[in-house]
C-alpha cells in the first residue's frame, strides 16, 4: 500500500476523532462542567456545545431539576430526655453547578449533616408534646437554616418535611393509654350530656302537658260555670217572668231537700235553718191565713224556740246521729206532715165547729 494513502487515512481517522471529542451534545435540565488542563473553564449550556479536544475535559454531570432526598432516622434527645428517632424529606435544587461541584465535596452528606444537627438543637428545647404538635414550626425553622447555609453550595432548599416521629415503646404504650382515656372521658360525658338532654326534653314535655291539663281543666271548669249560670239565670227569669209566689218557692225548696243526700259521697248534712220557715209556708198555703196564724204562733212556740242566732231548733226527732239519708227521708216526712195537717186544719176551718176547735186549741 502506498503510504500516502496510509498517511491519508490516519489523517481522516484523526481528524474524525478530533472532531468528535471536540463536539459535547447536553441533554435538557443537564449541567456539565468542563475544566481545561485541571481547571474550570465553563459549563455547558443543553444542546450542541464544542470544547477543545484533549484539553477540555467534563469533570461532573449535575441533574439541575428538584430533587427528593429522604434521610434515614436520626435518634433525637428532648427537652424531658427522651429519645426519638426522626427521619426528614428535602426537597432541593441545584442553582450554580459550579458551587455545587467545586465549594463542598459531597453536597447530599452536607445537608444530611446539617438537618441532623439543626434538628437536634430544636428538637432539644422541646418536650414531647410539643415536638408532636409542632411539625410547621419545625420545618419552617429548618427550611430557613438549611437554605441559609446551602446557598453558598449553589443549592436551594424548598421544601423540608418531617416524615415520621418514632418515640420509645413504652412511651408509645403510655400514649395510647392516655389517648384511651381521653375518648373513654369524652364518650362518657357525651353520654351525660344525652341523658341530661334527654331529662331536660321529658320534664319539658311532662311541664307542657300538665299545663295543656290544666287549661283544659280550667277551660272546662269555666265553661261547666259558665253553664250552671246560664241555667240559674234562664231559672230566675222563667220564675220572675211568671210572677211565682213565695208558696211555691218554699214548696220547691222542700222538694230539693232529699235531693241533697243522694251522692255516695256525703258522710254529714247539715238541716238548713229555714226548714220551719218554708213549712209554715206551705201550711199557710193549704190553710185560711186568719185562722192559720195562731197556730203558727202556738206551734212556733211550743215546737221551735229560736237559739241566741235566730236559728230555729228541731224537736228531739231530730238527732245528729242521722245520716244524710235518713235526714233527707225525715226532713221529707216532716213536710208531708205538714202539709196534711194544714190540709185537715183548713177543711175544719170551713165546718161549722171551726170556732170550737180554734177555741180548743187557743185555751191549749
Amino acid at each position: 500500500m502506498d503510504p500516502l494513502v496510509v498517511l491519508a487515512l490516519v489523517a481522516v481517522i484523526v481528524v474524525v476523532f478530533l472532531g468528535a471529542a471536540s463536539v459535547r451534545i447536553v441533554p435538557q435540565a443537564r449541567r456539565y462542567n468542563i475544566e481545561r488542563f485541571g481547571r474550570y473553564r465553563r459549563t455547558l449550556q443543553p444542546g450542541l456545545n464544542l470544547v477543545v479536544p484533549v484539553a477540555d475535559r467534563i469533570n461532573t454531570k449535575l441533574d439541575v431539576r428538584e430533587q427528593v432526598y429522604s434521610s434515614d432516622p436520626r435518634p433525637v434527645i428532648t427537652e424531658d430526655n427522651l429519645v426519638v428517632n426522626i427521619d426528614t424529606v428535602l426537597y432541593y435544587q441545584i442553582t450554580d453547578p459550579r458551587a455545587a461541584a467545586y465549594e463542598v465535596a459531597d453536597y447530599l452528606q452536607a445537608i444530611d449533616q446539617l438537618t441532623v444537627t439543626t434538628l437536634r438543637n430544636f428538637i432539644g428545647s422541646m418536650d414531647l408534646e410539643e415536638t408532636l404538635t409542632s411539625r410547621e414550626e419545625i420545618n419552617s425553622r429548618l427550611r430557613a437554616v438549611l437554605d441559609d447555609a446551602t446557598g453558598k453550595w449553589g443549592i436551594r432548599v424548598n421544601r423540608v418535611e418531617i416524615k415520621a416521629i418514632d418515640p420509645p415503646h413504652t412511651i408509645k404504650e403510655a400514649m395510647e393509654k392516655q389517648m384511651r382515656a381521653e375518648r373513654d372521658k369524652r364518650a362518657a360525658i357525651l353520654h351525660a350530656e344525652g341523658e341530661r338532654q334527654a331529662k331536660i326534653l321529658t320534664a319539658e314535655g311532662t311541664k307542657q302537658k300538665d299545663i295543656l291539663e290544666a287549661q283544659g281543666a280550667q277551660q272546662a271548669m269555666i265553661l261547666r260555670a259558665d253553664g250552671e249560670a246560664k241555667a240559674v239565670e234562664l231559672v230566675f227569669q222563667a220564675v220572675h217572668r211568671n210572677n211565682a209566689d213565695a208558696k211555691i218557692l218554699a214548696y220547691k225548696y222542700l222538694e230539693t231537700l232529699p235531693h241533697l243526700a243522694n251522692s255516695d259521697n256525703n258522710t254529714f248534712w247539715v238541716i238548713p235553718g229555714e226548714l220551719t220557715e218554708a213549712i209554715r209556708t206551705v201550711t199557710r198555703a193549704f190553710g185560711d191565713q186568719s185562722a192559720a196564724q195562731p197556730e203558727e204562733t202556738a206551734a212556733a212556740g211550743a215546737d221551735h224556740t229560736p237559739d241566741a242566732h235566730g236559728t230555729p231548733e228541731l224537736d228531739a226527732g231530730w238527732t245528729a246521729s242521722f245520716d244524710a239519708a235518713a235526714a233527707a227521708d225525715e226532713a221529707g216526712k216532716q213536710a208531708a206532715a205538714a202539709v196534711s195537717d194544714a190540709k185537715a186544719e183548713a177543711e175544719a176551718a170551713k165546718s161549722p165547729q171551726a170556732p170550737r176547735r180554734g177555741q180548743t186549741s187557743g185555751d191549749a
